[in-house]
């Protein structure tokens, strides 16, 4: 059976629902008279006014110049279903009743919300895509993140999941991100993405069936493997399951297919994108002490609110020793003009650091450091840069020189070298920050 025949039978098989709708809830009553009540996922609870609220959205969010005089409420089953059936996926996205409460739900009462994050995908997006790309995976799976978090990387859960892919802090360790006192890697929109691409695979290769994959990854594998057993075994697909999946998940795979019929078909229903305007160019510099956010804004002229929309994986306004900061370039360049004072401690802060890390939070920090360089394109992409190298042994005779490897910076090579960027610079008789692959650089 082809899957346009499946979508089909699944529009028509089950009858058409009465539906309630409350801020956390879906509640579906068929025509048989059976009442079913759906958990919203995080995403869908999220009002337009704290999605503004967020810093890129507030900052490079507008008002689109165009509007529709289309205000498509509703549309009838069998236009929803063909709508579906366009999109270009391995996965199934059927249309029964559940699916169109879910539909119904992002079409009428969150418009705002739909409209915000349809403008604030056009920062996630490439990342997403990016990180699927790279496992093979459908690319329709960059629209979870409109169900988990609203396009919001700063979202907690009130289960404590966090960040644009809602990892728990379990899931997320396991898939290579570091959550600690200090650092929360879960709110890191590249490195989430690339920890959620992977799993997303696993999971797939463990059920073969992205409905299965797509319910695990809310759920967890061992509730979809009890809903195999009970339902009969193995072969089953996510529908087969249904009465069997926790009382979130039956409602999680109809919300995931709604959010793509929205992002798909916005226009048809009369939504208005807001227009993005492009962030600035942006790129992360390696500290050789622990700063607070405040201190960082002090010299380079970045706010402590944009500081923190560009780095949402610090959790304490506190970067420890060896790890990156993002800012704009001009924050950069303010930043290295003064760094000698502020690893001296000679500069006057507006707050100094409110505590040290414990021993626990900094274990093998003085030998882990990842640097990411990224700046936006036309398109919104980022590209994140190779790890730091060893620090280089000083000669013991004078000078020595490195000579420059892609993706060094002066940051990271002054850093290796004991010294700050503005003694190498000196040493060097560099005057701007521009460093090109086979460049001999002297070192002390």
């Amino acid at each position: 059976m082809n899957l346009r025949l499946k979508i089909l039978l699944f529009s028509f098989v089950l009858a058409t629902p009465l539906f309630a709708q409350i801020d956390d809830e879906i509640i579906v009553q068929e025509d048989s008279g059976v009442t079913e009540v759906f958990d919203l996922p995080e995403g869908m609870t999220i009002s337009e006014e704290e999605l503004m609220n967020d810093y890129t959205n507030k900052s490079n969010l507008t008002e689109g110049t165009t509007s529709s005089s289309i205000r498509e409420l509703s549309a009838s089953d069998q236009v929803i279903v063909d709508r579906l059936s366009r999109i270009p996926t391995t996965i199934e996205m059927p249309l029964n009743n559940i699916t169109r409460a879910f539909i119904d739900k992002y079409s009428n009462n969150m418009r705002s919300s739909v409209a915000v994050m349809l403008g604030a995908s056009n920062f996630y997006m490439p990342i997403f895509e990016e990180a699927l790309e790279r496992y093979g995976l459908p690319l329709e799976l960059k629209y979870l993140p409109v169900i988990e978090s609203a396009l919001r990387p700063s979202a907690t859960s009130r289960a404590g999941a966090a960040g644009l892919w809602q990892f728990m802090v379990a899931t997320g360790k396991r898939f290579g991100l570091e959550i600690n006192t200090l650092v929360d890697e879960r709110r890191d929109p590249l490195k989430s993405s690339e920890a959620a691409a992977h799993y997303l695979s696993v999971l797939y290769d463990q059920f073969g069936d992205w409905g299965l994959a797509i319910a695990a990854y809310n759920c967890g594998e061992t509730n979809v493997q009890k809903a195999l057993i009970r339902a009969g075994g193995e072969g089953k697909d996510y529908w087969q399951v249904y009465n069997y999946l926790p009382r979130e998940t039956r409602g999680y795979v109809p919300a995931f297919i709604a959010a793509n019929y929205i992002m798909t078909y916005y226009c048809e229903h009369g939504i208005n994108p807001l227009q993005a305007s492009l962030p600035a160019a942006s790129d992360t510099i390696v500290l050789m002490k622990e700063l607070t956010f405040n201190q960082i804004a002090s010299v380079s002229g970045v706010t402590v609110d944009e500081l923190r929309s560009l780095n949402p994986q610090y959790r304490r306004d506190i970067v420890p020793i060896n790890y990156a900061v993002r800012m704009p370039m001009s924050g950069i360049e303010s930043f290295v003009q003064n760094e000698d004072s502020i690893y001296a401690g000679t500069m006057a802060f507006n707050e100094a650091p409110t505590r040290r890390l414990v021993t626990e939070d900094i274990e093998e920090a003085s030998t882990k450091v990842e640097v990411q360089r990224s700046s936006y394109s036309s398109s919104y992409s980022r590209k994140s840069s190779s790890k730091s190298s060893k620090r280089s042994k000083k000669s013991k005779k004078g000078s020595e020189s490195v000579t420059v490897k892609k993706g060094d910076t002066l940051s990271s090579i002054a850093r290796r070298s004991g010294m700050t960027v503005n003694q190498l610079k000196k040493k060097n008789g560099i005057s701007g920050s521009t460093i090109k692959p086979g460049q001999k650089i002297k070192v002390k």
